[in-house]
Parts: structure tokens; sequence; C-alpha cells
């Protein structure tokens, strides 16, 4: 079959009887794109297990390609085109799984939606999207209920429960399509929203190229094999769960659904099926923490615990690895398709004492393999010098770093000057080439003339072993112009005062550095797992 008029191939494979050089498709020329990944894993192993549900229900590679399809054909007989949005409202589980191939397998671009936002948000985040279909779970159909009549671009909302207009009853319905490859590997995958800490949220445009790349980077840096067993920790909405929705099935391992993280029914599933990989933010590492310490022995296989968001704390990783599980460090973000940095272990490192291996596992890493370039700048634009003390802001050159911000092209063009994605991050460069995060460039503290990093006051209150997390704000001085502040979660059954973080503080930095108060309380975050600085600040107002 020969590519179609909308900009998409009719087949997968493009299989012709007929040479069609030079035409996308052709032997030497075609799209990169992660719905490959699919009909690779369902040719290779079309029976065995795929997915495994919340509810224990096992899924052959073959079935879920099926189940792609009958959505594909399902978007297609709403008479959705090419570049058309179909936005999915819905925890994890297999529905949102299968629109990462039935969507983009019809040549519309899929935006999972956060899954703990207010209806007013969904209603802007829609309109954004100008989503034309909407896939919504039960239990968060409430929250777009009111929206959906005032979207004029929406034309259909399924729900993922049975009833009128079911997802179910539709996929029973349609006429299952092929998915298609794009005829242009550059077009839109997905747009993935922005947390919008420092403003409205912005639309991170994902392309199938960018897509199929950053996924088997993931699959190089977190070892995943066909024999591996992922556990869904981290939400399919956060860019595309790292592009682990497609890294998974690229390597052919088996995807474990998880709708909600409950620290004991992770590590008792952990242990049943043997899991190998997960991934999440400090909090998730910090609550199987807090829970792992009431199991005897360590797990019966390897497993390896992919966080970011944050560097996780000595405490964690002394405290994973007596459980049997590697931590390894990432650094991304939405605008680069999740990671893009990793620490990587060296050898040497295994005789390194505790402290010593918890420092250097913290950093942010190297860049993964299919990641071109990442420096350290001045404001001149010159690298800085790899000495871990001259920092510098971190930018980013990769065919995995965004498109574009979808209808917003004076935020492309600041975030992408010069030809590099500017982070936004301060960093330095040591000596063995792995890169700090050292701050925000918005979060530097200049207290008496003197920059000050948040992140290093942070990670070494959190080395303190009843501290869960922490976080370190400005607050405005009258003779310094600011002064750190800091606010602390203790562990559960943790204790320590003020004056006894302070005096921690005290032997281990310059005293400057440390925080004139310390407080105590939860820390408001956002649905993504950063700390919302912004509203600590406002506090001490």
């Amino acid at each position: 079959m020969n590519p179609v008029s909308d900009g998409y191939e009719g087949q997968a494979t493009m299989e012709s009887s007929r040479p069609d050089e030079g035409l996308p498709g052709a032997a030497n020329d075609v799209a990169l794109s992660p719905v490959s990944f699919l009909h690779r894993a369902a040719d290779v192993s079309g029976d065995d297990i795929g997915v495994r549900t919340e509810t224990g229900e096992a899924v052959s590679w073959a079935r879920l390609r099926t189940r792609a399809e009958q959505l594909s054909g399902a978007l297609r007989g709403l008479g959705l085109e090419a570049g058309d949005r179909v936005a999915v409202l819905a925890p994890n589980g297999l529905p949102l799984l299968e629109a990462h191939y039935g969507v983009p397998g019809a040549g519309c671009a899929l935006v999972a939606l956060n899954t703990r936002l207010a209806p007013q948000e969904y209603e802007l985040l829609l309109r954004l999207a100008e989503a034309k279909v909407l896939l919504v779970d039960p239990s968060l159909a409430d929250k777009v209920a009111d929206a959906a009549p005032r979207l004029p671009a929406l034309r259909a909302v399924l729900t993922l429960g049975p009833g009128d207009g079911a997802y179910e009853d539709c996929l029973r319905a349609a006429d299952p399509a092929t998915l298609r490859l794009p005829a242009d590997e550059r077009q839109p995958l997905a747009v993935n929203f922005t947390s919008g800490t420092t403003g409205g949220p912005k639309g991170v445009v994902y392309t199938h190229r960018g897509s199929y790349l950053n996924a088997l980077g993931q699959v190089h840096s977190t070892g995943l094999r066909s024999d591996s067993r992922y556990l869904w920790t981290l939400p399919m909405f956060h860019c595309n769960g790292w592009c682990h929705t497609w890294a998974v099935t690229a390597a052919g391992a088996e995807h474990l659904v998880l709708p909600k993280v409950e620290p004991e029914r992770v590590l008792d599933l952990m242990e049943h099926h043997r899991v190998t990989h997960l991934c999440g933010a400090p909090a998730v590492l910090d609550s199987l923490v807090e829970h792992g310490g009431r199991r005897r022995g360590r797990f019966p296989q390897r497993a390896l615990f992919a966080v970011g968001g944050a560097a996780p704390s000595p405490t964690a990783i002394e405290a994973m690895t007596a459980l049997g599980v590697d931590i390894m460090h990432l650094y991304g973000m939405t605008e680069t398709y999740g990671p893009s940095l990793v620490c990587e272990p060296r050898p040497e490192w295994r005789g390194f004492d505790a402290p010593r291996r918890a420092s250097v596992l913290a950093r942010q890493g190297v860049r993964t393999v299919n990641v071109e370039s990442a420096r350290v700048v001045t404001e001149s634009f010159e690298d800085v010098p790899a000495d871990g003390r001259t920092t510098g802001e971190l930018i980013i050159r990769s065919n995995t770093v965004m498109s574009h911000y979808l209808d917003d092209e004076e935020a492309t063009r600041a975030a992408l000057r010069g030809g590099w994605l500017h982070t936004g991050d301060v960093a330095v460069r040591h000596p063995d080439g792995y890169l700090e995060i050292r701050d925000r460039l918005k979060d530097v503290i200049i207290s008496g003339g003197e920059n000050l990093s948040s992140i290093e006051v942070e990670n070494a209150l959190r080395r303190h072993p009843a501290v869960a997390e922490a976080a370190v704000v400005a607050q405005p001085h009258a003779r310094w112009g600011e002064v750190p502040v800091a606010f602390v979660r203790l562990r559960d059954g943790g204790e320590a005062t003020g004056e006894e973080l302070t005096d921690w503080l005290r032997e281990r930095m310059a005293h400057f550095k440390v925080p004139r108060q310390i407080h105590f309380s939860d820390l408001p975050k956002t649905s993504t797992g950063k700390v919302r600085k912004a509203e600590l600040r406002n506090r001490l107002q």
C-alpha cells in the first residue's frame, strides 16, 4: 500500500511488490515511531504476556495490539484526521497504555492528562489542546462533566467503564485499523503539559522520532530485557511515563500496571512478581524506604529503582540497597521527553564507603546514549571548567528535545535560543565528567553578595537520619538581601528539633549557608512531585 494523503503510511511495514525508491517506507527510509515496538512485540512474542493489570488479568502482546487497533479504528470512525488530538484522563491502566499505541497509530496525537488537577484546570488544558475526543475514567468523570459542553472542539467523551458510549463498547463495535507509521517521523505523537509552577501550563510537543529515540535510551540506561518485569509506580501521564510506556514494550519486558502507589502493595508485588524495574519521584522512593524497614531480608531478585525529580537521599540509597534494590538517579524535563542524564555507576564506586557512594550517586550524571550534547555554560556561552565548583546553566542539544511548545512561538524561541534547550538549572561539571545540579536559576539565594545553593543545603538536611524531605527558599532580609529558610518533613518516628538540625548543618557547611529558621511541615507539591517553592516563599511574607 502506498503512502496515504493524510501523511501517514498505510501499513506499518509498507510491504509492496514494487520498490518505491525515494518514497517514505523505501528499503532505506522507514519512519521512526514507537508504534513499531508493539508490532515487533506482537510479531515476535505474540502469545507471551505483555501486560498484567491491577485486577490480575494477563494480556498478551497480540491482544494488546488488537485492542490498540480497535482504538485506532474507533477514532477513525469518529472522523478524526491526522494531527487531531485525543485526551485521556485516567490512572495507570490498560486503556491508558494501549492509547499510547492506538492514538498515534491512528495518526493522532495523545494528550495524557494529569489525574490530580481541579475541574477548571482540565477545562483549560482541553481547550489549549483542542482535543477532539476525551477518554475518561469513571472515577474522574465528574471533574470534566461540566466543562465538556463548553469545549467546541470536543466531539466525543468515552467513559472507560460500562454504560452508554463506553470505551469497551466502542472497541467492540469498531473496525480494527492497522497501526500506521507516520510518513514524516517528526509528526506530533503526544502533547504533555508542564505543571506550571512558574506560570501557566505549556503544551510540550513530542514527535514520533524523539519518542522512539528516548524510549531506546531508557532501555539502554536501565538495562531492560525481555525477561524484565516493570512495575508502574510512575504515572503514565508524566512525560508518557518517562517514555517507559514504549521502552518496556521495545524490550519485550512485562508491564505490571498499578493505578495507585500504596507502599505495602508495591513491596508485595515486587516480591510476588519478582519485579526488576520501577521508577518514581523521591517521595515514592522514601515511602518504600519507610515501609521496607518492616520487611525481613532481601528480595529474591535484584531490582532497579530509577528516581528523578530530586537526588535520592543517602538514607534511601542505603535502605534500598539492603533490600536488594539498586538506585539510579535520572535527570530530565518534560521538554526532554523525560530522562536525558543518568548517573551511571562506575566500578570504582563499589569500594566507596556508604556516605561517599551516596554522594556520587546523587549527582545527575552523564548524558544518556540518545542525547548528543549536554553543556554547562556561562552567560557568555562558554563552558565552565570541570572543577566541581564553577556554576553555569545546563543546556542540552538532542534529537530528544521537544519539537516546540503548542501554539506558543515566543516561549519556544526563548527555550531553544541559540540552538540549545535552556533548562534553567544551575550546574557544575566534576573532573570525572559527571554533572551535578546545584539549583534552579530562579531559586539561587544571594545572601550578602554570596550565591547560595538551596539544593546543597537541602541535600545536607536530607542526610540527617530523621529528615524525610527538605526545601530551602530565600527570605528577604534588610541587611543581607536574602537569607535561607528551611521547611522540613520528618520521617515517621523521626525526632529532631530546629536547633539540632542547625547544629548538624553548622558542622557540615559554611555558617552563612545555614538556614536562619527551620519550619516543620509537609511540603506542598505539584502533581508530579516537585516542591512548590513559590508557595513556601509566600508563607514567609
